[in-house]
């Protein structure tokens, strides 16, 4: 950009200074062409064993497509981050997984070796009671006029018995007492990061292995960003859960996650350990400020 030009002040991206806000579609043009030829060897070699594998995935809504040809591998007990320009196709991965999408090529399965499960075709319901896959929506998806323990509750819907959500619930109050405090309060009244634990929380009453988390950081303080990230490194590291990640704070999920992808148009145009994408000049000046 030359002097003349003058900073780009709307449609911007990234925390940087208001100097270095760039446009979404030039951030797009810039991963383009930094973009790497990534194989799927590559992606299965930073996974190690993978847990969850999509393959040549191509999907979207209505008769649209956003992914093309997607791979993705990430092992159990590993955390990935996905992060990209808007409109890159980061949650349509998540919605693809989770089952929100239409999928008009290619697998998704869960599992290692022989007994994977291909979950391509299974209802979101399926997915969650029969593979242990669970979405955590982005923020305002907890239900304000129920009380907390009536939202974990729901949590647990897809339980046999009432009576095991509710026993779910309890060892969820065990867990987290900043909770078992507010059980009887509206979801309503909770602070922001408060609701941002209850909707974790709620993923957490069906015991699932696989969690899918849509910008975990999004509208949050500095303070409850921290906590919402620390919750998330003891499911990963503490109970061993899978996490896959999509988090526009690039710098706090590139730190937090054990691979990054960056996706541009669909399609994965960088992947590397979270720390080696930390490190990389590029994507800091696309995504980190820097």
């Amino acid at each position: 950009m030359t002097e003349a030009e003058g900073p780009r002040r709307s449609g911007g991206y990234h925390d940087g200074d208001v100097d270095s806000v760039i446009s979404v579609d030039e951030v797009t043009r810039r991963v383009a062409e930094i973009a790497q030829q990534v194989s799927v060897d590559d992606l299965k070699a930073l996974a190690g064993a993978p847990y969850l594998a999509i393959e040549r995935l191509s999907a979207g809504y209505g008769r649209m497509e956003i992914l093309h040809d997607l791979d993705l591998h990430v092992g159990r007990g590993q955390s990935l981050c996905l992060i990209g320009p808007n409109g890159a196709g980061k949650s349509t991965v998540l919605h693809s997984i989770f089952g929100f999408t239409n999928i008009f090529d290619g697998a998704i399965r869960i599992g290692n070796g022989s007994e994977a499960l291909d979950v391509t075709g299974l209802s979101p319901s399926d997915k969650l009671r029969r593979a242990g896959i669970a979405y955590i929506l982005q923020d305002k998806s907890v239900f304000p006029g129920m009380t907390v323990e009536e939202n974990l509750w729901m949590g647990g819907f897809l339980k046999d018995e009432p009576a095991a959500a509710k026993e779910a619930a309890e060892r969820i109050f065990e867990k987290y007492p900043r909770l078992a405090a507010r059980r009887k309060h509206a979801a309503k009244v909770l602070s922001g990061g408060e609701r941002r634990l209850l909707e974790i929380s709620r993923a957490l009453v069906m015991n699932p292995e696989v969690l899918l988390v849509d910008e975990p950081s999004i509208g949050l303080e500095p303070r409850f960003i921290d906590m919402v990230f620390e919750i998330l490194d003891e499911l990963q590291h503490g109970e061993g859960k899978t996490i896959v990640m999509v988090e526009q704070n690039a710098k706090k999920g590139l730190e937090f996650a054990d691979i990054g992808y960056v996706l541009v148009s669909g399609q994965v145009a960088m992947a590397g350990r979270g720390d080696d994408l930390l490190a990389d000049a590029d994507v800091g000046k696309l995504f980190l400020g820097g």
